[in-house]
């Protein structure tokens, strides 16, 4: 049987109808607390009305997989397709997968409301046998959510609070000390930092690293600007810290495609890269290379990030456990967008 739309009946479908969630049908229809018993009977009378059949669920329960793992995106879809990061990130995870059979499904999700809904749909009709959760938050909704269904999960990225998910991250402590380091060594005193969304649980680490490396040299860390990673957004921070009285002469940027933004903004304003002003990138994209001056930017394996988090996540789902990994610092690559600024050169 088919819905009036014409398509076949799913627990979505059944939850609208029944004007509850689609994690209350998920516990009605597979017999768990957290309904009324008139609520469960109300969703099972509807599944049966529709002709709701649970296939992929029955063969889960009879030891079957999905052979899939999910990734929800909480970003801006016409931002992904220029962001480096992730693209290089998903290409590390469909190498380890693919060479498992495993298939990656991917949705891109407007908010951490919509991404939850989507969890709760792919565990309750058994479309992901694991889940890589990205873009932590400094509290992050969907934490709670994994543990209450059960859902084998591995983060990318620290767990804020230091919670019991596993995760695979990186040293951006280390990669940012790097960056001031340097850039002092060069003679630079007003350093910016251009980072990414505050609400993120790394962006907070990232700033409060800067701001430790910045007092260990003894100098203030005041030019701190949060941005959503846009080249809009970065250039639009360029401006506002090239037109104030005192700018710095350097900026770390927390991705490539906002530093190759600054790279334009400086151009417009006539600024010098990198004789007045110095600029780190982030990731260290191929758009490092075609900038100019190509950027001296922060380098790290995101294809072997995004692969080792595809491994420790088919770890926890086959042994039900996984170590929480730390992978190698980024090192700074030096190339023609840094330089010591102009009167420490006199």
């Amino acid at each position: 049987m088919t819905t009036p739309d014409g398509r076949r009946p799913t627990i979505a479908s059944i939850a609208a109808r029944a004007g509850v969630s689609i994690g209350a049908v998920s516990y009605a229809l597979n017999g768990r607390p957290g309904v009324s018993s008139e609520t469960r009977q109300r969703i099972i009378d509807i599944a049966n009305d529709l002709g709701w059949r649970p296939s992929v669920a029955a063969r889960s329960m009879v030891g079957s997989r999905a052979h899939s793992v999910g990734l929800i995106l909480a970003r801006p879809a016409d931002t992904l397709g220029v962001e480096p990061f992730f693209m290089r990130f998903i290409a590390g995870l469909e190498r380890e997968l693919s060479a498992r059979r495993i298939a990656l499904l991917l949705q891109i999700v407007e908010d951490h409301a919509a991404a939850i809904e989507a969890m709760r749909l792919w565990w309750a009709e058994r479309r992901v046998d694991g889940m890589v959760i990205t873009d932590l938050w400094v509290k992050d909704e969907r934490l709670p959510v994994l543990a209450e269904l059960g859902l084998p999960a591995i983060a990318a990225g620290r767990v804020p609070g230091g919670g019991d998910l596993p995760s695979v991250s990186t040293d951006d402590e280390a990669a940012v000390s790097a960056a001031v380091d340097y850039l002092v060594a060069l003679g630079h005193r007003r350093i910016a930092r251009v980072a990414g969304l505050p609400v993120l649980n790394h962006t907070q680490l990232r700033i409060d690293a800067f701001r430790r490396a910045m007092r260990v040299h003894g100098l203030p860390a005041r030019d701190i600007v949060t941005t959503d990673y846009t080249w809009g957004e970065g250039a639009r921070a360029t401006r506002t810290l090239l037109s104030r009285r005192t700018r710095p002469t350097a900026i770390i940027f927390d991705n490539d495609l906002m530093a190759v933004a600054a790279v334009n903004v400086a151009q417009e304003m006539g600024v010098a890269v990198p004789a007045e002003l110095s600029i780190v990138a982030g990731d260290d994209s191929q758009l490092c290379a075609l900038a100019h001056p190509a950027l001296t930017a922060l380098a790290w394996d995101i294809q072997a990030y995004g692969a080792h988090t595809a491994r420790a996540l088919l770890q926890r789902i086959d042994d039900g456990h996984a170590p929480s990994l730390r992978e190698q610092a980024a090192t700074l690559v030096v190339r023609g967008s840094t330089a010591a600024p102009v009167k420490a050169a006199r």
